[in-house]
């Protein structure tokens, strides 16, 4: 198609009697009228596909005849174009609006149920701190695998598998063998998590021995060393340590290795490791365990503090607090007794675990500041009045 020229019709010339072609310009806005109703065919198209729920909007396909009769709008008097061809009715192809989408459940679905149980599958077994039961698999020179339900085993390292040294490792331990484990390293890049028994068993002594410690439990141990401090022992795997003021005879205590001691919890922290005994605290706890709340007991005042008196009751000592004194009012704790006074009381707490003995002189007034008063009267009628309070202790007792 060659370039067009404005003044096509004025260059031509007639030959013979033939008559010049007549030719009928298309009105442009005849063609945009027919291009609009053409867009709006397609756009009632496209609401129906929209109907079907169809995810993907289908591009618009032109067929050529749509095409040409676009190209006609650009520049509609560059072509003459003959009668019969504009009389001929426009027959454009059915467009295929029926669009077949392959749908699947991971692109456009979410699936609850799935998406739980991948992430149940893949979780993690093992945390650090937690005990497992498991089963030995292999056992190699360094350490052994242990099945603990988990996508990979557990690894425990030799020196993990027991206290002290295993001489007799694959002796020990063999395929199939149940046992719990602790976790102590949460899982690498692989799923395998660190294991313990040492360190569960090193758990479950802690425990015992701060329950032990807490009923004011007395133990015996074997002493195994000493150092410039004291004596050192071994108390279900814990090492524990016994000071030289809190032995009967500090003297020549390197003697006593070898030797066994009763003793008694001092102090227990498991997470600085410390596990202090005593043999004093031991014989403390031994007269305690013979004493009940509510027993009448006689000592000698050792010591007065601005917060009360110190008794002792032959190899223990009491505290008789100032809230226990007396139901009055007092001035001064000298008022009632004095530093080598003989005196009665009531033992009103027993603290195994601390050591302590809890008095009270109150209990025996029969009037408020009585013991005040007449403080010589309450000391000798003291045993009497003591069997009225047996019941008040009594039913504390059974409160515990």
């Amino acid at each position: 198609m060659g370039v067009s020229n404005k003044n096509a019709q004025d260059n031509i010339q007639p030959k013979g009697n033939k008559k010049p072609i007549q030719v009928l310009h298309i009105s442009k806005k005849d063609t945009q009228k027919k291009s609009q109703n053409l867009d709006n065919e397609q756009t009632n198209s496209l609401e129906d596909i929209k109907k079907e729920n169809i995810a993907i909007k289908p591009q618009i396909i032109k067929d050529d005849s749509a095409k040409e009769i676009e190209d006609s709008n650009v520049n509609t008097n560059d072509f003459d174009i003959p009668q019969q061809e504009l009389n001929r009715p426009i027959n454009l192809p059915e467009q295929n609006t029926d669009f077949q989408f392959e749908r699947t459940v991971d692109e456009f679905d979410f699936d609850e149920s799935a998406f739980l149980e991948a992430l149940n599958a893949n979780e993690p077994i093992g945390a650090t701190g937690e005990t497992i039961s498991g089963k030995v698999i292999a056992i190699e020179s360094d350490g052994l695998y242990v099945d603990i339900g988990g996508k990979a085993p557990g690894y425990m390292p030799k020196k993990e598998c027991g206290l002290g040294v295993i001489t007799n490792f694959k002796e020990k331990f063999s395929i199939g063998l149940e046992m719990e484990v602790l976790v102590i390293k949460e899982q690498n890049a692989d799923g395998m998590v660190t294991v313990s028994a040492r360190a569960l068993i090193l758990r479950q002594s802690w425990e015992k021995v701060s329950s032990s410690a807490k009923n004011g439990e007395l133990i015996n141990v074997l002493i195994n060393g000493f150092n410039r401090g004291g004596l050192t022992c071994d108390v279900d795997g814990l090492r524990g340590f016994i000071p030289r003021s809190q032995l009967e005879d500090g003297q020549d205590y390197q003697s006593f290795v070898g030797k066994t001691l009763k003793v008694a919890f001092l102090e227990v922290n498991p997470e600085s490791r410390k596990l202090v005994l005593s043999e004093k605290k031991a014989s403390l706890v031994s007269k305690l365990t013979s004493l009940e709340l509510g027993q009448l007991i006689e000592g000698e005042v050792l010591a007065v503090k601005p917060y009360g008196f110190f008794i002792d009751l032959g190899g223990a000592s009491g505290l008789l607090h100032q809230s226990s004194l007396t139901n009055g009012s007092i001035r001064s704790l000298r008022e009632v007794f004095r530093e080598g006074e003989i005196i009665k009381a009531l033992i009103s707490e027993i603290d195994l675990e601390k050591g302590r003995i809890g008095l009270n002189t109150a209990l025996l007034e029969n009037s408020a500041g009585e013991l005040i008063i007449d403080k010589q009267k309450v000391m000798q009628e003291a045993k009497e009045r003591a069997l009225k309070t047996k019941a008040l202790f009594d039913k504390k007792e059974q409160d515990k």
